[in-house]
């Protein structure tokens, strides 16, 4: 019995050693995923910057290209595989049309829409006021950086200058903000993922067309979604609850 005594204590010792590498790598897992959930939480918290900063940081790029008047990969890569590989003569007028939904007549209709079933206190005035102020800036900005557009495989006539994207400064600022609309105060879900979905297809095939048409370069259509994104971030914040009213308490707990 004596030989049995410190046998038993050895095993009971390195069970004790088994057990201590698992406790300590549960407790290991559990710091990380509360270090995720504070990094996650504090991304959240503080979204608008990290959008703000990350479009001012692509424009000022795109920017320096513009101004030594060079164009980059992302101007050579895009007229590489939308103009010369993608055009074709069925898919000009699709692309024409998709350029229209950014147009002063396709978007007074939208208008009128969006007064009759968008959510909220005055959709129609908020996203009127967005609009024009957004045209404005667009406009301060062509006639700053005073780029040509591009010449010589051109399948539309345009005005003016080319930096940054008007139609896709109109169409992330429009459809964008009603994305935001729609996921702030509209309560179901069904409604609010396939809206979002919709509309952000359409900002997407907007720049596009924009580059298939060659009336805009890349960089144009980049630079103005970004100028946009950090514009809706902005107005979003300060001026469209002024407009909407108050977020719905049901919605909060989502969009937080």
């Amino acid at each position: 019995m004596l030989w049995r005594i410190p046998m038993d204590i050895l095993r009971g010792s390195r069970g004790l050693r088994s057990a201590v590498p698992a406790v300590t790598e549960g407790a290991d897992v559990k710091t990380e995923q509360g270090l995720g959930r504070k990094l996650w939480r504090l991304v959240v918290e503080n979204k608008r910057l990290i959008i703000l900063a990350v479009c001012a940081i692509v424009f000022v790029a795109l920017l320096e290209d513009v101004l030594e008047g060079e164009l980059g990969r992302l101007d050579r890569a895009a007229y590489a595989l939308i103009v010369e590989r993608l055009r074709a003569d069925w898919l000009t007028p699709v692309m024409e049309s998709i350029s229209a939904l950014a147009t002063p007549v396709s978007l007074i209709v939208f208008l009128l829409v969006i007064v009759a079933f968008a959510p909220g206190k005055r959709p129609g005035a908020c996203a009127a006021t967005n609009l024009v102020l957004v045209f404005l800036l667009n406009q301060t900005l062509k006639a700053i950086v005073q780029r040509p557009r591009p010449d010589g495989f051109q399948l539309a006539v345009e005005q003016g200058f080319s930096f940054p994207s008007g139609h896709s400064m109109v169409a992330m600022a429009f459809f964008g903000l009603l994305v935001w609309m729609v996921w702030h105060y509209e309560s179901d879900r069904a409604i609010r993922i396939g809206c979002s979905a919709a509309f952000g297809l359409v900002i997407v095939l907007v720049g596009v067309s924009r580059i298939y048409l060659g009336v805009h370069y890349a960089s144009d259509v980049l630079a103005g979604f970004c100028v946009s994104l950090a514009w809706l971030a902005i107005y979003t914040h300060v001026a469209a609850p002024l407009f909407l009213g108050p977020v719905p308490a049901r919605n909060k707990v989502l969009t937080e």
